[in-house]
């Protein structure tokens, strides 16, 4: 018996997309960035939920109207014309055809729309529910680092600060705030304890802190939010995928008792093979990108007979 995982597209709002036809910044000359992007649009392409305009088409718009698609402002452009949700734009950074085969793919989908903002990984996953337990521990442990690191943002000092009114940043930088009077050149701080004095507030948390809470998908709104620009990808995955891994080769293994593939050489001869390998690197790279964002589904239990019987 096998389980067969099941994905979708957890973004209703980015339902059709587009691919820009992948760089190859790796060392391997040989690598037809073409063959990549036609292998991660056919994967996406069997998402459900995804409709995924073909290559060709992207291609023929990009021609006609001279955009490479160098930068934010001629991504979005393209992406209207298509009238697609989202634009993506990949790189292979590392890629050896040999044994072991090895392969690094970067990347960025966009959203034509501003108002969309980044989806970090953890989004979506069934936190604070009986299901969380079952969350794997990867998905937990990328969630935390992303938000520890969009946390530390906040408290990174900014080297090109701005002056600023705020009279905690005044206060910080050992200047008088307006509202506390000067004693002797100093502040006067009361005694918390003391009769008539309020309790000590709350630590203050910087503009921008991250809430865990942001996991969460929040409740409908009865009015459209004001459009906050946002021009950065919605989504950024980087992942590096070695014939020599384990982890990689377990997932090669499950994947393949499910291709019906006539030819002799099982899971390793299927790997093997180059436009087998980067094909399976382009479905693990969707997928986990889905299921780090909600997109797993249950899986599908199916029965597998040896042939010896």
């Amino acid at each position: 018996m096998k389980r067969q995982p099941q994905f979708h597209n957890p973004f209703p709002q980015l339902s059709k997309v587009a691919i820009i036809p992948f760089n190859n910044q790796s060392d391997a000359p040989t690598l037809n960035a073409d063959d990549v992007t036609i292998a991660y649009y056919g994967q996406l392409q069997r998402i459900r939920g995804f409709e995924v305009v073909p290559v060709g088409v992207v291609i023929r718009a990009m021609e006609a109207t001279n955009n490479r698609g160098r930068d934010l402002e001629e991504i979005r452009k393209l992406g209207e014309m298509l009238g697609v949700d989202a634009v993506i734009v990949g790189s292979i950074t590392d890629y050896t055809p040999y044994y072991p085969k090895r392969m690094t793919l970067a990347v960025n989908w966009y959203s034509v729309n501003p108002g969309f903002h980044a989806i970090p990984p953890g989004y979506g996953l069934p936190w604070g529910t009986a299901d969380e337990e079952y969350i794997p521990e990867s998905h937990l442990w990328e969630a935390e680092f992303a938000l520890a690191k969009e946390q530390l943002l906040t408290q990174t000092p900014d080297p090109h600060p701005q002056p600023s009114n705020d009279p905690l940043a005044a206060q910080l930088e050992g200047a008088p705030t307006p509202e506390e009077p000067q004693v002797n050149g100093a502040a006067s701080i009361g005694d918390p304890l003391a009769a008539g004095n309020s309790p000590p507030e709350q630590p203050q948390l910087p503009t921008g802190w991250p809430d865990p809470r942001g996991f969460v998908p929040p409740p409908p709104s009865p009015v459209r939010p004001p459009l906050l620009p946002y021009n950065g990808p919605i989504i950024s995955q980087i992942r590096s995928y070695d014939e020599n891994d384990t982890d990689f080769t377990e997932l090669a293994q499950d994947h393949y008792d499910f291709v019906d593939d006539a030819r002799i050489g099982g899971w390793q001869g299927f790997l093997d093979r180059s436009d087998d390998f980067i094909r399976f690197c382009c479905y693990t790279h969707i997928t986990e990108m889905l299921s780090l964002r909600g997109g797993a589904g249950k899986s599908k239990v199916a029965l597998r007979w040896q042939e010896s019987r």
